[in-house]
């Protein structure tokens, strides 16, 4: 079993819900240096997150369409697209996820400029890491966030921010994988899934369980689990998967 596939939230994972950790949320940086998007990411994977990064904004633009995540770290000055231009874009495409944008401007007129394109929050170049992982973690707990989002289908309810999951009363203890695929299936219920968003949503590095039965082994595990709870996942032979409820 591998790190990523443990159970989450044990030991010191178990506390992450409480100290507002990661606990295998995803998020995005988009910064052009790459000694500091490198200092980022390590120090937001350390911290249970899981990090795409990127160094330009059309880039930026691309994996925003591709994933969903908790939050984007959106620096100001970046090739290709602006990250004013950026925000401005997902919000055009009613995009509500979280922004927080990075930059040495610091004049009052600059943040305004930031907030009204469509940030959420602004911090000004240099700053304090463990200020950055505190904003994050406010986004994340913002009303319609996905750290306090829980989602309801049929018995089942699956709370993004504490990583429980109840059938009924009743909890169900998933693996870290297992959680990731049964947010998926319960965000886009009823509609189909196929096996590449699976593996997007559930691995950080989406080409591991592609070409091997990774998803069908947690597949399998995961329909054992929801027995009896009134969801069953369905397999679309060739297409895909999706989740039913009664």
């Amino acid at each position: 079993m591998s790190e990523r596939d443990a159970v989450p939230c044990r030991s010191l994972d178990d506390l992450r819900p409480a100290l507002g950790l990661g606990c295998g949320m995803r998020l995005l940086v988009a910064e052009d240096d790459p000694r500091l998007r490198d200092v980022l990411v390590r120090g937001l994977e350390a911290s249970g997150y899981f990090v795409d990064a990127v160094g330009n904004g059309a880039e930026a633009l691309e994996y925003i369409d591709a994933y969903e995540y908790a939050v984007v770290i959106l620096d100001w000055r970046m090739p290709r697209l602006t990250g004013i231009a950026v925000v401005e874009r997902i919000r055009a495409a009613a995009n509500g996820t979280a922004v927080l944008m990075l930059t040495a401007r610091d004049a009052p007129a600059d943040r305004v400029a930031g907030l009204d394109a469509g940030a959420d929050d602004y911090l000004i170049k240099p700053f304090d890491f463990e200020e950055l992982l505190a904003r994050v973690r406010a986004l994340q707990r913002r009303p319609g966030g996905t750290d306090g989002r829980v989602l309801r289908r049929g018995r089942l309810a699956l709370d993004q921010g504490t990583r429980a999951v109840l059938a009924g009363n009743l909890p169900l203890h998933l693996t870290a994988a297992e959680f990731r695929i049964l947010e998926l299936l319960m965000l886009r219920a009823p509609a189909l899934v196929d096996r590449q968003q699976i593996a997007q949503h559930a691995w950080k590095d989406e080409t591991r369980p592609l070409g091997s039965n990774a998803i069908d082994v947690r597949m399998a595990r995961l329909r054992a689990k929801l027995a009896g709870t009134g969801a069953a996942v369905v397999t679309v032979r060739g297409s895909g998967y999706r989740l039913a409820t009664t």
